[in-house]
């Protein structure tokens, strides 16, 4: 089996192995993952984080060995926190760097992808936070625009919003809102729930299609167009700009 790690800021990871494919989800810069099939163009890819599947196209990735896939499972996870810096090789060469990278082997303002070692003078996390900081992450991204399969504030989505943020707070989460629906534990009630926890939305054939994160006094934020507050009541999403229920609620879960 072959191992690679994103070398690029910011690259699509699509369903199928061709350009013009939908966009499930994207890679940032640091992550790795496992090759599972490789062509000509395009490979076939489970990333380590929360094993998500998709084809990335051949000349965006590093291919790396088995013994530095090995190396990073097993080293800490030091996150970029700024929303966008930049990082510099050692050919003086700027990388830009979104908000949740992986910065491997970080020590001292440097962190290395392959043979490529970089200098980061920006902010970094690693570890767990406390729950109540997950909403002051959420609300960094607020007006980002929504963009299907997009996990950056230049875009976003439902369950990229709710992954990227309990990520940086060191929790992780499934990739997509009817996985991250798996986890946790049920609420009964609204009233029971806690700013940071998670409330999903379901279609009229009971699939769950949206995720948000609960904040205090029954608000939610959550990317619906753009990553933005509303209301959430018993039967769902209120939207405050067109006075009208957006999104039938159906669970809130506990993470944390």
């Amino acid at each position: 089996m072959d191992y690679g790690i994103c070398n690029l800021s910011i690259v699509p990871l699509r369903l199928e192995p061709k350009d013009a494919s939908e966009m499930i989800s994207q890679i940032l810069l640091g992550e790795h993952f496992k090759v599972l099939e490789r062509r000509t163009k395009w490979s076939k890819i489970r990333l380590a984080y929360d094993n998500y599947e998709g084809w990335i196209d051949n000349k965006q990735f590093l291919i790396v060995s088995e013994s530095f896939y090995t190396k990073i499972e097993n080293t800490p996870v030091f996150l970029s926190n700024d929303m966008i810096n930049f990082g510099e090789n050692q050919q003086q060469l700027l990388t830009n760097i979104v908000i949740g990278s992986h910065l491997p082997f970080y020590e001292n303002e440097h962190f290395s992808i392959g043979p490529e070692k970089f200098n980061f003078e920006g902010e970094v996390t690693c570890g767990r936070q406390k729950k109540d900081h997950l909403i002051s992450t959420a609300l960094q991204f607020l007006n980002s625009p929504y963009l299907w399969g997009g996990k950056t504030p230049f875009g976003i989505d439902c369950s990229g919003l709710t992954q990227l943020v309990y990520k940086l707070n060191g929790y992780a989460l499934k990739r997509d809102a009817r996985d991250q629906a798996t986890q946790g534990e049920v609420l009964s009630f609204i009233e029971e729930s806690e700013p940071g926890d998670l409330a999903f939305f379901d279609n009229e054939e009971g699939n769950i299609i949206h995720v948000g994160i609960m904040m205090a006094d029954n608000y939610i934020i959550h990317a619906h167009g753009k990553v933005r507050i509303d209301r959430l009541d018993h039967l769902g999403i209120y939207n405050i700009d067109n006075k009208r229920h957006t999104h039938k609620l159906r669970v809130i879960k506990k993470i944390i």
